[in-house]
């Protein structure tokens, strides 16, 4: 059973951050410790949410006192996300490195929120330089969506060519596994979104239907799983596979509700048995 820390933000309604990573990983048998960055009634998304943002101080008490249980050494993955600011964002590295220190072994994923196509980046200001220039590096897996993958490296990526390149270069820089959502490429068929996993020089792509469904969190659910399955299997390959599989398949009950939260409770079994596997290829 792996225990994962996951340090992310959590609404009281809906599901993204924590509230989006937590149960599917409890649901495929980890053990979560969740540290909450802030604490909302609902996703921003709405337009107009209540609650409060966290300090930095209340992560690393957090951590401190999980450190102070003499459990660090049985962590074998920290999970971050949705920073809230970069003071947090430094709380969060700290707390990857003393959860190295007593297990080298461990995985930090750190699923890079910036901005999107479309959107730009609408993080607050700092939060994309931290990023780039200190979680990047101290990071073992890390999930950017294309956007983000494009802000981090400085690269313009319209290819298959130009993906594999800029996943290169963030690999050049720290993580060795990357995993990279949203990806609209020159050769992606309409209708399709695609998803490319990089690890070890070796590359695989894989696409899904494109849902008609606008719902937050699903990023979430994607980086959590990505990190399970590649802390149980050892392959990005399979883990790129098994979470495109659930999140297609809770996106596909999402879309069919009709439903404006995406339904992580109600379509559980995609997380255990996906209703559709899609299979990645090597490129």
């Amino acid at each position: 059973m792996p225990s994962i820390l996951s340090i992310q933000s959590w609404v009281a309604y809906g599901h993204v951050g924590n509230a989006s990573a937590i149960f599917p990983l409890q649901r495929l048998g980890a053990e979560v410790w969740g540290i909450h960055t802030v604490q909302f009634s609902n996703h921003t998304g709405y337009g107009a949410w209540r609650g409060q943002v966290f300090g930095a101080e209340l992560i690393a008490e957090c951590v401190q006192g999980i450190e102070e249980r003499g459990v660090m050494a049985r962590c074998d993955a920290v999970l971050s996300g949705y920073m809230g600011s970069a003071a947090i964002g430094e709380a969060i590295l700290d707390a990857a490195r003393r959860v190295k220190a007593a297990n080298p072994a461990a995985l930090w994923c750190c699923d890079p929120v910036i901005g999107d196509v479309g959107r730009g980046v609408f993080v607050r200001p700092g939060i994309p330089e931290f990023l780039r220039d200190q979680a990047l590096p101290a990071a073992d897996i890390i999930t950017p969506n294309q956007f983000e993958l494009e802000w981090l490296t400085g690269r313009d990526v319209r290819s298959l060519k130009d993906a594999k390149a800029a996943v290169a270069a963030l690999q050049a820089r720290g993580p060795r596994c990357v995993l990279v959502t949203s990806l609209r490429l020159d050769d992606t068929p309409e209708g399709e979104i695609g998803m490319l996993a990089g690890e070890g020089g070796d590359f695989w792509r894989l696409a899904t239907p494109m849902l008609p469904v606008s719902v937050n969190g699903a990023g979430d659910a994607i980086a959590a799983l990505f990190l399970l399955h590649r802390l149980r299997s050892g392959s990005a390959r399979a883990a790129l596979e098994a979470a495109a599989s659930s999140v297609f398949g809770l996106l596909r009950r999402t879309a069919e509700a009709g439903s404006r939260e995406i339904l992580t409770v109600a379509a559980q079994e995609e997380f255990v048995a996906p209703s559709r596997v899609f299979v990645a290829e090597g490129c």
